[in-house]
């Protein structure tokens, strides 16, 4: 009778045990797919917020075509100087929007985005010296990042380089050179060349 007993509350304590490994593992399976669930939303931020960033930039660049193009020169300078101040305002306006989204980065990651923007910084100081050089040179970084084989020379050196960045980071570089290619397209000498799209600083949020 007393050895009933005691396998009896063995087999108790057995299945409390058993019961309460079941209910942990429930719980956690509960926390995993609600920490999924937020993982899905925070990317889908994430892009929502990249979106807004390259319609910001977008923006930038039509209200600077408008200012610079053609139509505007032709205006009688009383009206232009009223739609100047119109386009200077809306510029204003769109630059005080502020969007910004941190990439995770390794040190490497950090020191190839470096120098990815030194080079294109530096294309963009001399771009109204020389128009068609620095053309020419920004077709060379483009042609690096993209993977269909381009028309023009490659910039080897700089495609290393970029190849080390991030990800996020790539697809960066890659946008602000075709904004940079356009402006150029619709350039003149006497026209100030506008580059909003500066990549993030590596040492800002988001770098580890």
């Amino acid at each position: 009778m007393a050895q009933a007993k005691i396998h009896a509350k063995m087999n108790e304590a057995s299945c409390a045990k058993f019961s309460r490994t079941l209910s942990m593992a429930d719980r956690s399976g509960r926390l995993l797919e609600s920490l999924d669930q937020l993982e899905m939303r925070v990317e889908a931020l994430r892009e929502a917020a990249s979106a807004l960033e390259q319609e910001r930039e977008c923006l930038l660049e039509m209200i600077q075509s408008i200012q610079n193009g053609q139509e505007m020169r032709n205006i009688c300078p009383g009206e232009r100087e009223e739609l100047e101040l119109t386009a200077n305002r809306i510029m204003g306006r769109t630059l005080s929007v502020e969007i910004s989204v941190g990439t995770i980065r390794n040190p490497q990651q950090e020191d190839a985005l470096r120098k990815a923007t030194t080079i294109i910084d530096e294309i963009v100081k001399k771009l109204l010296d020389d128009v068609d050089a620095s053309r020419q040179r920004l077709l060379a970084l483009h042609a690096a990042c993209v993977t269909e084989a381009p028309p023009v020379p490659i910039d080897q050196k700089f495609q290393a380089i970029v190849i080390s960045c991030a990800l996020e980071d790539q697809k960066k570089i890659k946008q602000r050179l075709e904004t940079l290619m356009r402006n150029v397209e619709n350039a003149k000498k006497n026209i100030k060349i506008m580059d909003h799209q500066k990549l993030e600083d590596p040492k800002a949020n988001g770098c580890q």
